[in-house]
């Protein structure tokens, strides 16, 4: 079986239709959604329809921190990004918001956990930004691989019996196998805003049967989500940022 996950979609529709095209063309049997739907991006309505269309065709969706900040004021979010969820409240329905608070906020599946920010306290919304917050997501699961985004920097950690995790930078498009004997947490990176200077679009697939997972990037056209972002009166920031993957 091969696994689609996507992370951090943002609302930006170039990208995640580019994205759930590539993952079909490389015959992806299961999707897994891990959050972030809506923010910063120009169609959170179309994005958010889709993935629960997705939902109700057996696709796993686990809840964001931007997700939950549609209807809940309590989740710290910078100035230009609440201005986006802001905007953005206004542009969903009552159906849309519902269906991204029913969400889960993790999910275990055979040897996996998925999750948007890291196994350790997934309400809080922590990044696994290093070794350190990696040691503290292993801790916090008994399962051998996590799944998870937030950070719109891909990033792969493993377990170490004698020292912090070890952090790894994947090549893209070079499968990595996760040996059985060892633990991971693999962070997806960004479909609708990366943040590791390139713009391209970001998503990964796992073979449950090999064990490997692969980094992908897949280009869309930027210049219309960035016209659609400032077209919307969205921070002309949100526009910037995607030309150049910042």
């Amino acid at each position: 079986m091969l696994i689609a996950l996507f992370a951090d979609i943002h609302g930006n529709r170039e990208a995640f239709e580019a994205c759930l095209a590539d993952a079909e063309a490389n015959g992806a049997d299961r999707y897994v959604f891990l959050g972030d739907y809506v923010g910063y991006g120009p169609d959170p309505a179309w994005v958010v329809d889709r993935v629960a269309a997705m939902a109700e065709d057996g696709a796993l969706v686990i809840k964001g921190n931007h997700d939950e900040a549609v209807y809940r004021e309590r989740v710290s979010l910078n100035p230009i990004a609440r201005a986006a969820i802001t905007w953005t409240k206004a542009q969903l329905s009552n159906t849309q918001t519902g269906f991204l608070s029913d969400l889960p906020l993790d999910f275990n599946e055979d040897d996996r956990l998925y999750v948007h920010a890291n196994a350790c306290h997934p309400e809080d919304w922590t990044y696994t930004l290093g070794p350190k917050e990696a040691y503290n997501g292993f801790r916090s699961t008994a399962q051998r691989i996590t799944f998870c985004g937030h950070t719109h920097r891909p990033a792969l950690f493993n377990e170490s019996t004698t020292s912090l995790p070890q952090a790894h930078v994947p090549i893209t498009g070079k499968p990595m196998p996760l040996l059985a004997q060892r633990r991971w947490i693999a962070v997806l990176g960004a479909v609708g805003q990366p943040r590791d200077y390139d713009p391209s679009a970001c998503y990964g697939l796992f073979d449950v049967e090999t064990r490997r997972l692969r980094y992908e990037r897949v280009p869309y056209d930027v210049d219309l989500t960035a016209r659609k972002i400032l077209d919307n009166g969205l921070p002309r920031a949100l526009a910037t940022r995607l030309l150049t993957g910042e």
